[in-house]
């Protein structure tokens, strides 16, 4: 940090702690920061150094005009291509590393520096680079894998489109085959059409992937992927027409662009047909019979970008809670105890209150996101290309969680940004304190790469069709018809109280009264609270769902009514997987300093959520209001335990002190 931190007041614990024989740990912060880091901390220490390296970039966001800093963000990205740490996941023999979890921890650290050179990273790397990896052939990586894991071509994902958003299988623009020419020919409709929103497109991409209606002979295909040149030697080519998305509310470095095409010919080559193909004569082949299922296995393929935006979203909240907890222990306002002294922020309980809860739950994502990430790398550093069959199961859990991990992941970036810059009070409102970038860059994280609620009810889809074994369409409709079937009849019948609590009594004691019974920091019976509420949950989707269609109402009705209910299960079965990656993380550690402070953290984050949906958990016979308040009490002493722990906590997500700026906040009171 830029300066030595004053000395901290002595925190006074509860005498009832001390009589259980509790002692402060001390967090020793490179150890902590070596348990965050994982596996890949060599791959971190390299994205650090190299945000370091470019940290002008920070200023150069506020003083340059747009034109200029998109052209300052892609030489920056190309620089950062040359180090090696962009191209981490792709193969070797292409210039890349061949190591796809090292590609996600290199993007996730990325996210502490400029968010702009983020996105540009994700962009070229992320959503243009997997696409061509993931569903083309050899013929595309020996074309294009090597120039733009280099940086040498730029390229961009055009799939959104301005009248169709998430709703990828409805997609306006058509690629129909030419037999005679052996070309497809991409042409955009209307307006709706257009792809919009396309990072890369306005100014650099000379490559674009696109998504297009496939038609072969007058017959649909549904959505395929091409690769076709949009720019030639700078200009934009015949065929297409690209218009600047124009000012955004912030990653002004990504030149987002709206493209559109007017017959445009590509060879037959362009289709990339990983999972199909059209043979010169106009033949449609695939290996995937099913459309919808060689849809969702073709996007299921794209997870990555989803996977990282969470990620980045978690790293991003580090960095405002690593500048607001150094600015709390250093700000003095009132003098509470002392007379002779104001009092620092963080010794009020209400700013421990504010701050420290958001502190654990970031610790409780990043070993969630950890997870997640490992079962990407997992899925997709198979022996060959993931084909029909191959281990369904495991990908479909993996677009489930990284779905709802991206969407916790994301929102709690929006809001602890804004608590953090609260907590900062008018200095956090000027821009050389990092807020503003921090704010305005991650807002639409909540939206791109699925906006969340879309992304719940595909978790939500998930939960109700695990329990049939099928694969299942993601439309809405879809949804509400399939859950007319025998298996919601397994979902109430899995979920009926009586058995949700039976199933805890083998955990806690109590028996029927185990809610009441069992200690508030035995993570039996915090984890056993959450999926109580995940379970009841669900089955009362199921009961909703199944109620209405078996009244022979019509199904987007039925399903628009119980939309609340889908989104509030999707999320409590995330904040379940949250919370056992946290308490799993916490259990695998030898007894030591380091695991009394993960346990505390673990406790202050389930505590903290249950107490948070109270309501719920006493609508339903599972919280009295003695113990309510019992919780309430419990969060705040653990707020109290981990204050002196506050610094060494955030120091350990090792945020580079140069991307920290924000030099009079962390100076303060020197």
């Amino acid at each position: 940090m830029p300066t030595p931190e004053p000395e901290a007041p002595q925190v006074e614990v509860d005498t009832d702690d001390h009589a259980k024989g509790y002692q402060q740990p001390e967090v020793d912060v490179a150890e902590m920061r070596r348990l965050l880091d994982g596996r890949h901390h060599e791959v971190r220490d390299l994205v650090r150094s190299n945000l370091a390296e470019h940290a002008q970039v920070l200023l150069d966001q506020e003083q340059m005009s747009t034109a200029d800093f998109r052209e300052r963000v892609k030489d920056v990205v190309v620089m950062m291509a040359e180090t090696g740490q962009t191209g981490m996941g792709f193969p070797e023999e292409y210039g890349g590393g061949g190591d796809i979890g090292a590609s996600i921890a290199a993007f996730e650290t990325l996210a502490l520096g400029d968010l702009s050179v983020l996105v540009k990273v994700g962009v070229q790397f992320g959503l243009f680079g997997g696409a061509v990896l993931q569903l083309g052939t050899k013929a595309h990586h020996d074309a294009y894998l090597a120039d733009l894991v280099s940086g040498r071509t730029m390229g961009c994902f055009a799939m959104t489109e301005s009248g169709h958003g998430s709703n990828v299988q409805a997609l306006g623009t058509v690629a129909t085959y030419d037999v005679e020419a052996q070309e497809f020919v991409i042409t955009t409709p209307d307006d709706a059409s257009r792809k919009d929103y396309i990072g890369n497109a306005a100014a650099h991409a000379e490559l674009a992937v696109v998504f297009a209606q496939l038609d072969v002979e007058g017959e649909r295909h549904g959505v395929h992927a091409f690769v076709v040149r949009i720019r030639e030697g700078g200009e934009v080519v015949d065929g297409v027409r690209i218009e600047d998305c124009g000012p955004k509310m912030g990653l002004n470095g990504v030149d987002n662009g709206r493209i559109w095409f007017d017959g445009l010919r590509v060879p037959r080559t362009a289709l990339l047909n990983q999972f199909a193909e059209v043979t010169p004569e106009g033949r449609y082949l695939s290996p995937i019979d099913n459309p919808n299922k060689r849809f969702f296995t073709m996007l299921g393929t794209l997870v990555q970008g989803r996977v990282c935006v969470g990620g980045a979203g978690i790293n991003a909240s580090k960095v405002a809670l690593a500048i607001a907890t150094h600015y709390a222990v250093r700000r003095r306002q009132f003098e509470a105890t002392d007379p002779e002294q104001e009092q620092v922020l963080l010794d009020y309980g209400m700013h421990q209150r504010r701050l420290l809860p958001l502190v654990a739950r970031t610790y409780a994502l990043h070993f969630a996101q950890e997870v997640v990430a490992a079962q990407l790398h997992d899925v997709f550093s198979g022996p060959g290309p993931i084909e029909e069959g191959s281990d369904e199961h495991a990908r479909r859990m993996l677009e489930s969680r990284a779905a709802g991990t991206k969407a916790l992941g994301t929102w709690h970036a929006t809001r602890t940004i804004q608590e953090c810059r609260e907590a900062c009070g008018g200095a956090g409102y000027l821009s050389e304190n990092r807020f503003a970038a921090l704010k305005a860059d991650t807002d639409v994280f909540t939206t791109f790469e699925g906006d969340n609620h879309v992304l719940l009810q595909l978790v939500a889809k998930g939960l109700l069709t695990d329990y049939a074994g099928e694969f299942e369409e993601m439309d809405q409709l879809g949804m509400a018809r399939f859950v007319a079937g025998l298996a919601v009849d397994t979902v109430v019948e899995r979920t009926a109280v009586h058995k949700l609590v039976q199933s805890v009594r083998d955990l806690l004691p109590g028996g029927d009264t185990w809610d009441q019974e069992a200690g508030l920091l035995d993570p039996r019976y915090q984890l056993a609270m959450l999926r109580f509420r995940e379970e009841h949950m669900i089955g009362g989707v199921a009961r909703r769902l199944k109620r209405g269609i078996d009244q022979k109402e019509d199904p987007g009705a039925v399903f628009s009514r119980v939309q609340d209910h889908v989104i509030a299960a999707a999320r409590a079965h995330t904040e379940r997987l949250v919370l056992e990656a946290f308490v799993a993380k916490a259990a695998e550690l030898p007894d030591g300093d380091l695991k009394v402070a993960l346990n505390l953290l673990c406790d202050l984050h389930a505590l903290s959520t249950i107490e948070a949906d109270r309501a719920w958990f006493m609508e339903h016979g599972r919280l009295s209001s003695t113990r309510s308040k019992a919780i309430s009490r419990e969060v705040n002493a653990l707020c109290r335990k981990v204050r002196p722990l506050a610094v060494d906590l955030v120091d350990a997500f090792g945020v580079p002190e140069e991307m920290l700026r924000s030099p009079e906040l962390l100076a303060w009171g020197e």
